[in-house]
């Protein structure tokens, strides 16, 4: 059957393509895209890419390409309807010719009912703290050092001791039992009837990516048991597959994530400035967790307590960043125990420094691997030095693993030569290539990854194309001097097109455009948005990159422009004089981007 262009474009939304990929493809992250063996051809080394941000990929050996739908209908053999089927299977959403069928209405109002009730819930929460009744629910707060624009923000509420209004407020908003006991509100007994689940608590909503409540984390006035209440999981609330503060942490833009054990620790974070603090929801950190977080930064650093659980949960916490591709940092917050307690004692400018001299994952296992060896032994002392050579082996990057050997050294008063000799023959020994050779093979992945067809006139334009489909801020410099027919390729000026159209809506989505496209275009339109230009990192470097760009796509088109004359034309030698100097003021573009 035909679908609806919103359809597809919500099935498509809600399949993130490295979720997808990741299941068949083993995938390591190199900057903003991820590599890994492309599935469609046969290779050795790694040149098909994912770029989450962009929902795409791309193979620069054989060009395969496209969104999450393409992926689908290529590794699966399946038609575009069959496609579209299977991700929207994937993501729990009915077809269209299933919408009416009773199961989908009712699964579908459910999760709306929860998400209204949950809503409601935390609106009386909300009010509940500034009643009579949570006097001391405000005083919890102003102890913890929260103001009342935080306490608003996150939504913070308080749960009465007794006589379950909750339940009794829910009802007359028109609520019934069932629904209060499956959203985890309350429970029932035949003895009992119903009790709310949450009372003599301060609470905290957690909120989903689209800023709906999908449950509640309640912490206890006085010694009850236990300290800290969770909801249940629901059809709507999964904690594995979400993070407390992440709505919010995800807008930061600091190219990192702080990620640590307690609301309180993301609540007081987030007062002091530091806004891209998450946590897990009262259960360990999980792989999912550290996927979803790969969505917003490349570095995840850790700021879990300083006791022995703290540390325990932080090693295991790397390994999980480590397999998710993500670098990994731990902040050292003695001599106080959490992020909460050392803002309190320290303030703001001393918790940025602290971030800022965060240790890497490397370093503080070796700090923790101390414990077990006795350093003033000189066979402890030997013991330690192989476990941290073993550590060393572990870094793939030949630079990186030089740069690791060169500080171990120096950190721990051992020679250079001899670190690096025990290392490079415990690599022989293990099996683990030595740096040179492993060199030569990220060279030759580096060439694998680089063999995009390298037309004279076409490549400015997938790299101008790239570049706008990763800042698409600089569109009014560009229409300063390129029109839509300077793009010669007629597939590159739909695009150019259509995404100029996006920018000026601000509805541009890669993926989206992709799907629009003819199937057999898509593969090229991926390649449109995967040419990233090298060598840009300073403003300057920038400017003349893309005035470089735009000389030679100008150029280009001038040049077709007078080929298109016929030379017997009148008209054709004036042409030629004047794109000559159109061509000579080109090369007097100056560009800025400050």
């Amino acid at each position: 059957m035909a679908f609806s262009d919103s359809f597809i474009e919500e099935v498509r939304s809600r399949n993130d393509i490295l979720d997808v990929v990741g299941q068949v493809v083993h995938l390591e992250r190199r900057g903003a895209n991820h590599f890994g063996l492309c599935p469609f051809h046969n290779e050795k080394t790694p040149s098909f890419s994912v770029h989450q941000g962009k929902q795409i990929f791309h193979c620069f050996g054989c060009n395969a390409g496209g969104n999450v739908i393409s992926f689908v209908m290529q590794y699966e053999n399946l038609t575009f309807t069959e496609a579209i089927r299977n991700l929207a299977e994937r993501a729990g959403m009915a077809v269209p010719d299933e919408d009416n069928s009773e199961n989908a209405r009712r699964v579908r109002d459910k999760k709306q009912r929860l998400l209204a009730v949950n809503k409601e819930a935390a609106l009386f929460y909300y009010h509940q703290l500034y009643e009579d009744a949570g006097k001391q629910g405000r005083q919890y707060f102003a102890d913890r050092g929260l103001d009342d624009r935080t306490i608003k923000h996150f939504g913070l509420g308080y749960a009465d001791v007794g006589g379950n209004p909750l339940v009794k407020h829910l009802r007359k908003a028109g609520f019934t039992d069932a629904e209060i006991i499956e959203a985890g509100l309350a429970t029932h007994d035949e003895k009992r009837g119903i009790t709310e689940k949450f009372w003599n608590r301060v609470m905290f909503p957690i909120f989903d990516g689209g800023n709906h409540v999908i449950g509640f984390g309640g912490r206890v006035l006085g010694d009850g048991k236990p300290k800290y209440l969770n909801s249940p999981e629901t059809l709507i609330f999964d904690k594995g597959r979400n993070l407390y503060g992440l709505n919010y942490a995800r807008g930061s833009r600091t190219g990192s994530m702080i990620l640590c054990e307690g609301y309180m620790d993301v609540i007081a974070m987030h007062q002091a400035g530091f806004t891209q603090a998450v946590a897990s929801l009262g259960t360990a950190f999980t792989e999912m967790q550290a996927r979803i977080l790969g969505r917003y930064a490349d570095e995840v650093i850790l700021s879990y307590d300083s006791d022995e659980a703290g540390i325990m949960a932080a090693k295991r916490a790397i390994g999980i960043l480590k397999e998710a591709g993500l670098r990994g940092r731990v902040l050292n917050l003695a001599p106080h125990k959490d992020p909460d307690e050392f803002i309190k004692n320290e303030g703001r400018d001393a918790f940025a420094e602290r971030l800022k001299k965060a240790e890497s994952t490397y370093f503080f296992e070796l700090r923790v691997a101390e414990r077990d060896y006795d350093m003033q032994d000189p066979e402890g002392r030997t013991r330690f030095i192989r476990a941290a050579a073993e550590k060393l082996c572990g870094f793939s990057e030949p630079i990186e693993r030089e740069n690791y050997i060169a500080a171990t050294a120096s950190k721990y008063g051992i020679s250079l030569e001899d670190l690096r000799h025990l290392v490079a023959d415990m690599a022989a020994r293990t099996g683990i290539a030595q740096p040179a050779v492993r060199a030569r093979r990220q060279n030759a992945a580096g060439d694998a990854g680089r063999r995009e067809e390298d037309e004279r006139r076409l490549k400015p334009q997938r790299m101008l194309l790239t570049w706008l489909s990763d800042e698409p801020g600089i569109l009014p410099v560009i229409e300063q001097y390129l029109k839509i027919e300077d793009f010669s390729d007629p597939l590159y000026r739909q695009i150019a097109e259509r995404m100029f159209a996006d920018i000026r809506a601000g509805t541009l989505v890669p993926a989206a455009i992709i799907s629009g496209c003819a199937e057999e275009d898509q593969a090229r339109v991926a390649a449109l948005f995967d040419t990233p230009v090298q060598g840009v990192n300073t403003v300057p470097e920038r400017e003349r990159a893309l005035e470089n760009l735009i000389r030679d796509i100008r150029r280009h088109a001038l040049e077709d422009e007078a080929a298109a004359f016929s030379k017997e034309d009148p008209a054709y030698l004036s042409l030629v004089v004047e794109n000559r100097k159109k061509i000579d003021e080109l090369k007097k573009l100056k560009i800025s981007l400050s």
